[in-house]
């Protein structure tokens, strides 16, 4: 079973071309599925029935498993056993009509305006590390881009003169992203200043850098909007993605269009952009309520 899922992975990076962190998802998943499957005595894949499949998920809820990573394992293991029937691996699939556990969709935390530029600045741009630290910052809020999409980021990737930058989202695809006055004023001011101290025999590529001239890394990043947080005094769970929320919400805030948002997002489905007009129609009720004699 375990090179079953070595040849479905290498199938949803050829065939597919999904995203590291996705196919990492897939494998861990599978590998847990699997690991429960032998436990219970199969080892051959025909073997196994809606039983096993029911038999794991009501693990990982006895576990406490979060619902949305027990509807992960279900997508997962769906895709699996679907794929091996495509490839004439196995005459039966198990998995059909297993309903994934329903989640409840939660509003993303956003921060508001002033607030998010309390945050901005929060680094001493004096410093080359806290140059490189705002320039994160805005790039990340004037974009909406993913943490994973902006620590990836080449020099190549970043056209200060037209104002924007490419990036590559979930499944390598490729989108451009219009660039803000001060996210502009900031990446230059990094570039030319900042990143040269820090260069030191790293990479030439990367446009972020850690303390040793390397690319800076996810981890990275989270423990730097961690600290600025703190300074910033936030009595909200601040996040990466939080500044990703911010960024559509107080665009539609303003009168842009779901579409132009969808497309900056990198939303391959509008269902997904849509909780954003639900989190502006809160927020006006919040205002309403405060603002309102009679309310």
């Amino acid at each position: 079973m375990k090179d079953l899922i070595t040849h479905f992975i290498h199938y949803l990076t050829v065939e597919r071309g999904l995203a590291k962190n996705t196919l990492e998802s897939y494998q861990r998943d599978l590998t847990a599925y699997c690991t429960y499957v032998r436990e219970e005595g199969f080892t051959d894949i025909n073997q196994t029935t809606r039983a096993q499949i029911m038999g794991y998920l009501m693990r990982l809820q006895e576990q406490g498993r979060a619902t949305a990573t027990i509807s992960r394992n279900v997508a997962s293991i769906r895709a699996f056993y679907q794929f091996l029937l495509r490839e004439k691996i196995t005459d039966k699939d198990p998995s059909v009509n297993l309903e994934s556990p329903k989640i409840e969709k939660k509003l993303p935390q956003v921060l508001s305006v002033t607030e998010v530029e309390t945050l901005l600045n929060g680094p001493d741009a004096h410093m080359p590390a806290g140059m490189r630290d705002k320039a994160m910052l805005e790039l990340l809020y004037a974009t909406g881009i993913r943490v994973s999409e902006l620590v990836s980021l080449n020099l190549a990737d970043v056209n200060l003169a037209m104002g924007f930058i490419k990036c590559f989202g979930k499944g390598s695809k490729e989108r451009i992203i219009p660039l803000g006055r001060l996210a502009i004023e900031n990446v230059r001011g990094y570039i030319e200043r900042s990143r040269p101290l820090l260069k030191k025999r790293g990479s030439d590529e990367a446009l972020f850098l850690n303390h040793h001239g390397r690319r800076l890394s996810r981890q990275g990043f989270w423990k730097i909007i961690k600290k600025y947080a703190q300074v910033a005094n936030s009595n909200k769970e601040v996040t990466p993605h939080t500044l990703r929320h911010s960024f559509a919400t107080h665009l539609l805030e303003n009168g842009a269009d779901l579409r132009s948002v969808q497309e900056m997002l990198g939303h391959a489905d509008i269902s997904t952009t849509q909780i954003y007009t639900h989190v502006t129609k809160t927020r006006l009720k919040e205002v309403y309520a405060k603002a309102h004699p009679r309310a």
